[in-house]
């Protein structure tokens, strides 16, 4: 990972050009610390904030593609260090065995609730900055699928797009106070979420007008995560085109 840059307010002192947007390194003030984060923003008008939540392997090059993708859409893209708490600055590989042993300590010592609690203030952060229009969503992905389904039971974030997220059935029973659009790609293969799993989530969420649900039968976990080994173009080439067009829905 690069050096990161340290900012005052909404400026950063790094700066990187690409084709059609700007990436950086960003600082974000929470209410109890200060989080990095990896910012990316389109050339042209923006059409509002996303903030990217990781899998349980940190920021890493996966992550940044994902704040590409989305910068390209137009939007702008930050992605949190939302192991900040536990250790700063996390960068792992899922082709690394000690990285996984790693990722997953990381994992089952993450608290959910300061979780939820930093990306509302990160949410908040983004839709502020000059660049967004005074709305930001979130998208998430494994651990970070299940922080959006609790931001839109617990928080008034615009909307938010979770991809195949675990151990969302643990907290079911905030079903009741999902009120903010929440859309779920759900991978039919996945190890890591059971069949029966899938279909209690089904059951529970989809009579909610709010929630949008998309089924990927030949699916596994990860489809979406680029150069890993669930890596699926077509079915992650699907899944971003109707995530953008939810966002573009619920943030333009």
């Amino acid at each position: 990972m690069g050096s990161r840059g340290e900012s005052s307010g909404n400026q950063t002192a790094v700066s990187q050009n690409r084709l059609n947007m700007q990436t950086r390194n960003i600082r974000v003030p929470l209410r109890d610390g200060v989080m990095g984060a990896y910012l990316a923003v389109p050339n042209g008008p923006p059409k509002g904030g996303i903030v990217a939540i990781m899998e349980i392997w940190g920021v890493n090059d996966t992550m940044r593609k994902h704040a590409h993708e989305f910068a390209e859409a137009g939007f702008v893209c930050l992605v949190p260090d939302l192991f900040w708490r536990q250790e700063q600055g996390v960068e792992l590989s899922d082709c690394n065995p000690e990285d996984g042993k790693k990722a997953f300590d990381l994992y089952y010592e993450f608290d959910y609730d300061l979780g939820v609690r930093d990306m509302e203030d990160t949410v908040k952060y983004l839709a502020a900055l000059p660049e967004c229009n005074g709305k930001a969503g979130a998208v998430g992905y494994c651990l970070g699928g299940k922080l959006c389904y609790l931001l839109c039971c617990r928080t008034d974030i615009d909307c938010a797009v979770a991809y195949y997220g675990t151990y969302i059935e643990h907290n079911i029973r905030e079903v009741k106070n999902l009120h903010r659009p929440f859309m779920l790609h759900m991978a039919m293969k996945d190890r890591w979420v059971q069949a029966e799993v899938n279909d209690l989530l089904e059951r529970r969420l989809s009579p909610n007008p709010l929630v949008t649900i998309h089924k990927y039968p030949d699916a596994d976990h990860a489809f979406a995560r680029h150069g890993g080994k669930p890596f699926r173009k077509h079915d992650a080439d699907r899944a971003l085109e109707l995530t953008v067009a939810f966002f573009k829905q619920h943030l333009g």
